[in-house]
């Protein structure tokens, strides 16, 4: 019963002058009627927003549309000079091997092992139970004189069963001959950084002239020091040689096949592109040699931020060091299979280069010894594009922008800028992969949802937020077992400690199980795809722009990851 004096009238038609197509208030008050005080606050909300609409949020919208459409087409060109420059390399077989010089290292009987250069293998790790064995076995059979090979473990695992696991493993192979040592740190400084800084400090590192790094899950192939190392003995002015990665789990889950899909795109096209054209990109951090006078030359490894391998990789640029990317060799890894774990790994990958840009772009634009387009290609296409405009854009564009333009008729985003343009990257980035060619809409949209997050660590790098140092190891869960041909070591019949096969994991393999929904909830992707379906449903319903055929698939995929449907599912998932 309403009160005396009171009665329910339709708004439409008494308030129609004060009301906006935009926000069509007149046909929902007739589907549900209001009372007469809701029409007197939604006449005053209206006289008060329309100004703020007309003023402000329409035309910094536009801008936005303008801003992110111009840095759309920048990223479009920037991956068509590097398919090209790849493509050229391809089609014409510019490999390394006739760009620099190379020769197997010839035998001689009289000077034996000495023809060959000592060279020392970096192994960091942190409780690694999972693949530890993989690593340490795959060095210790690579095929190189005993004498001038050695094996570093830098263990820094806070596990004592770990711990021990590992002294056991590098005192098995020490008695079958081979020159390994595990060394340890009192604390973690630096991470990894630390502990490779930690590790040339040892008098017996003073005789290795170069130096491979590998993370605890790599496995090198045993000829890989014999295909890598000549590049640095014969062409003086090389630092690093960089190698692929090669998935061992790329078939664990979706989401490893859409991971498979961006790092191949990575090695194949961009690193590809960075070695032919500039001699310069960035280290990935392990699968590469490095000449280790230049490390000292560039200032040795550095701590101050999460990316230490591109921190080393560009000083040692800016001093005038050439890299040689080596795609025809390639050395097994393992990529994340927990969405939790991949979170972590991509704040790090995308914390870390804006950090490091804001502490190095004085010393880039001042340096002397590089020419001014490497300068360029350093600040514009390293930086601000591969490590900040593409994150900008594919969510704030692609998650923001068009959302929101399905409630502003004014704002116009051109058809070929919505479509055309992203339509040509997304197939430019797929290249690096054709046999999931098929997957192409799921990895857009995956990608998509995770540029939230890489666009949230971007910031708090740029800004040196709460979470800039932040360095969370990225769990493996020793799926390198998969290997189709394993790596058997023959041993002694009395060895009976530790079994010899290296893809054997040293415990059990994680087992999948089905874990709570409340225990796997991501609340941001989750707000995310309310957000977005809601936008999708108002397009439907009220702006009719066509919009609603992303934004309805864009929202399901947050939501899908929001409710943890991605990755392999794990106790502390």
């Amino acid at each position: 019963m309403e009160a005396e004096g009171t009665s329910i009238l339709p708004i439409g038609d008494q308030f129609a002058p004060f009301t906006s197509s935009e926000f069509h208030l007149s046909r929902i008050w007739r589907e549900f009627g209001t009372a007469v005080e809701w029409e007197i606050a939604t006449k005053q909300f209206l006289y008060v927003w329309n100004p703020i609409r007309s003023i402000l949020i329409v035309p910094l919208l536009q801008f936005a549309v303008a801003v992110c459409v111009i840095m759309t087409v920048m990223i479009l060109l920037e991956k068509l000079f590097v398919g090209a420059i790849s493509l050229v390399v391809k089609i014409f077989k510019l490999k390394p091997e006739k760009r620099y010089k190379w020769e197997l290292i010839k035998q001689d009987e009289e000077l034996g092992s000495s023809v060959y250069p000592t060279v020392l293998v970096q192994i960091p790790m942190y409780n690694e139970k999972e693949v530890y064995k993989h690593s340490i076995g795959a060095a210790c059979a690579l095929e190189w004189p005993s004498d001038r090979l050695m094996i570093q473990v830098l263990d820094d695992s806070t596990d004592t069963v770990c711990k021990d696991m590992v002294e056991l493993e590098c005192q098995r192979w020490k008695s079958k001959g081979v020159n390994i040592m595990r060394e340890v740190r009192n604390n973690r400084k630096g991470y990894k950084a630390g502990a490779l800084k930690e590790g040339l400090k040892h008098d017996y590192v003073e005789a290795c002239e170069y130096i491979a790094i590998f993370d605890a899950d790599f496995q090198p192939e045993s000829d890989f020091l014999l295909r890598t190392v000549p590049f640095l003995m014969q062409n003086p002015e090389i630092a690093l040689v960089q190698t692929r990665w090669r998935f061992v789990n790329a078939d664990e889950c979706l989401m490893t096949r859409l991971q498979e899909m961006s790092l191949d795109y990575h090695f194949k096209i961009e690193q590809e592109a960075g070695s032919f054209m500039f001699a310069f990109f960035g280290f990935n951090g392990t699968a590469g040699v490095w000449r280790t006078k230049t490390i000292s030359d560039a200032g040795g490894w550095k701590d101050r931020t999460t990316v230490e391998d591109m921190d080393l990789a560009v000083r040692a640029g800016l001093r005038g060091w050439k890299f040689v990317y080596v795609g025809d060799v390639q050395v097994k890894s393992e990529l994340p299979s927990t969405f939790k774990a991949y979170r972590f790994q991509q704040h790090r990958w995308s914390c870390g280069p804006t950090n490091l840009f804001k502490k190095m772009a004085v010393e880039i634009i001042q340096n002397k010894k590089v020419s001014f387009w490497k300068k360029v290609h350093l600040i514009y296409d390293f930086f601000f594009l591969g490590k900040f405009v593409a994150h900008t854009v594919t969510f704030i564009y692609y998650c923001v922008v068009i959302p929101l333009a399905v409630f502003f008729p004014e704002v116009v985003i051109p058809f070929w800028g919505v479509v055309y343009v992203p339509t040509i990257i997304t197939l430019c980035k797929c290249m690096g992969t054709p046999s999931s060619f098929h997957l192409v809409v799921i990895w857009v949209l995956f990608e998509n949802v995770m540029s939230l997050h890489r666009l949230k660590a971007a910031f708090t790098g740029l800004f040196e937020s709460e979470r800039v140092n932040e360095w969370i190891v990225t769990e493996k869960l020793g799926d390198a077992n998969k290997i189709n041909k394993p790596i058997v070591i023959d041993i002694m019949e009395d060895d009976k400690l530790i079994d010899s096969q290296l893809t054997e994991p040293c415990i059990p393999k994680l087992k999948k199980f089905k874990s709570r929904l409340s225990d796997r909830l991501y609340y941001s992707e989750l707000i995310m795809g309310i957000l977005i379906l809601f936008c999708g449903y108002y397009d439907i319903a009220f702006s009719k722009k066509g919009y609603f055929l992303y934004l309805i698939v864009q929202g399901a995929a947050f939501l899908v990851v929001g409710f943890g449907y991605v990755g392999t599912p794990t106790p502390n998932s």
